[in-house]
């Protein structure tokens, strides 16, 4: 898996994103900028801005009539403020779930206290929605808008699907799909609308998005049960917080009556043993079922690639499709 577009471009953009990221920061009032700074500068894959900026370039010579086409170097302050309504997430998410720990670094709130964490976290929200206003295009606003609720809409269904040990499929898509798959979604159709792009491309662009996040999503459940050694950090995250991912539900189908009605028990009480943990994820890897959320994943991969069809061939176009093979190969 070589890659050799998307990392190249990579390297010359990533540069670029964290200086908007930097002078986005300093627009927060002061009180906000430690937490949010914190949290915003402690690494990432900056896939979403990344995205925007692709689905900008995919039209250089469209829409230059258009309010929502700017000076090309705009598309970076612009995609910033997706990192910057993710970065939000993780920091009112890092509260609800008490975690220690974000991207092995110390969580916001676990320097700053649980109150500045959740408003530094709205600061960033409030100074990107500022950002995205000022490029003077309600199609973008919306854009942004929707994917700031579908956001917290997802937040909240994950919520009150806790150590659910009867989670249907359907509602599981419907989390993931708020979660993740619609910021990814939103972050495809902004740069489509800067770069002026037709109402289909931007749909395209949409329709695009939203598969590649579900598919992300479903990789990232396969790897949580996958070997520590190869993700490098304990495997059975979800199990230990009470997340019935398509592995674990394709594991619970598989036990017998007996068998499940001591898995829900102890998946609703959250009274696994860490040996238990280690077990269950064992027997996911060795019954394939992990590989099988890997196939599902990869199902909305080739929908993904499906909507690219109608757009412009670009070398920006080749780097779309590598996303699709970096997501559907990921090891950590």
């Amino acid at each position: 898996m070589a890659l050799l577009f998307l990392k190249a471009r990579m390297a010359l953009e990533l540069p670029a994103i964290n200086r908007a990221l930097t002078d986005l920061l300093q627009e927060l009032p002061a009180p906000a900028r430690r937490a949010a700074t914190h949290t915003v500068t402690a690494g990432g894959k900056r896939l979403r801005p990344m995205l925007t900026i692709l689905c900008s370039r995919l039209f250089p010579d469209e829409g230059t009539a258009r309010p929502e086409k700017r000076a090309d170097g705009d598309i970076y302050r612009l995609a910033a403020t997706l990192e910057m309504l993710h970065a939000a997430t993780l920091m009112h998410d890092d509260v609800i779930d008490n975690a220690d720990t974000r991207r092995n670094h110390p969580a916001a709130h676990a320097l700053f206290g649980n109150t500045e964490a959740i408003l530094a976290g709205d600061a960033l929200l409030s100074t990107a929605n500022a950002c995205v206003a000022s490029y003077g295009s309600p199609r973008l606003c919306e854009v942004f808008s929707r994917a700031t609720a579908e956001t917290a809409a997802g937040e909240i269904l994950e919520l009150h699907a806790l150590r659910n040990a009867h989670l249907a499929a359907g509602e599981y898509r419907s989390i993931i799909r708020g979660k993740t798959a619609y910021l990814i979604r939103a972050a495809c159709e902004m740069g489509a609308l800067h770069a002026g792009a037709t109402d289909a491309e931007v749909a395209a662009l949409g329709l695009y998005g939203e598969a590649l996040g579900m598919a992300f999503q479903m990789v990232d459940d396969a790897l949580d049960v996958a070997d520590a050694e190869v993700i490098g950090k304990p495997s059975g995250g979800d199990l230990r917080e009470g997340k019935l991912t398509p592995p674990l539900q394709l594991y619970r189908d598989s036990l017998s009556a007996e068998e499940q009605a001591l898995f829900n028990a102890k998946f609703t009480e959250g009274t696994f043993t860490e040996e238990e943990i280690s077990r269950i994820c064992q027997e996911v890897r060795n019954r394939g079922f992990d590989e099988q959320v890997r196939s599902l994943a990869t199902s909305y991969l080739q929908d993904a690639e499906k909507a690219l069809t109608i757009l412009p061939k670009s070398k920006e176009h080749d780097i779309l499709l590598e996303i699709l093979t970096y997501v559907r190969d990921r090891k950590h």
